[in-house]
């Protein structure tokens, strides 16, 4: 497997800006993103809740046809 280190920059929304040319042409490729949390960002639970819930990549759950368990399904966790 081929490693490709990209630096970049967020914009002032977050957003990702990436300007580089892999090299490769229609092939799935995986993007792999670590944060430097050495600068004591505040990338804390809230926060990464908050970006989820607004992400795009979970709006299937918003289909009814995923709501397929209820509060009475399951047992209680005891500790």
């Amino acid at each position: 497997m081929k490693a490709i280190e990209l630096h970049s920059k967020t914009d002032k929304d977050g957003r990702v800006l990436i300007d580089h040319d892999t090299g490769f042409e229609n092939k799935k490729i995986r993007v792999l993103i670590l944060v430097d949390e050495s600068d004591n960002s505040e990338l804390n639970d809230k926060n990464w809740l908050e970006d989820v819930v607004k992400s795009p990549s979970f709006d299937f759950l918003k289909d009814e046809d995923q709501d397929i368990y209820t509060l009475n399904d399951g047992e209680p966790i005891e500790d």
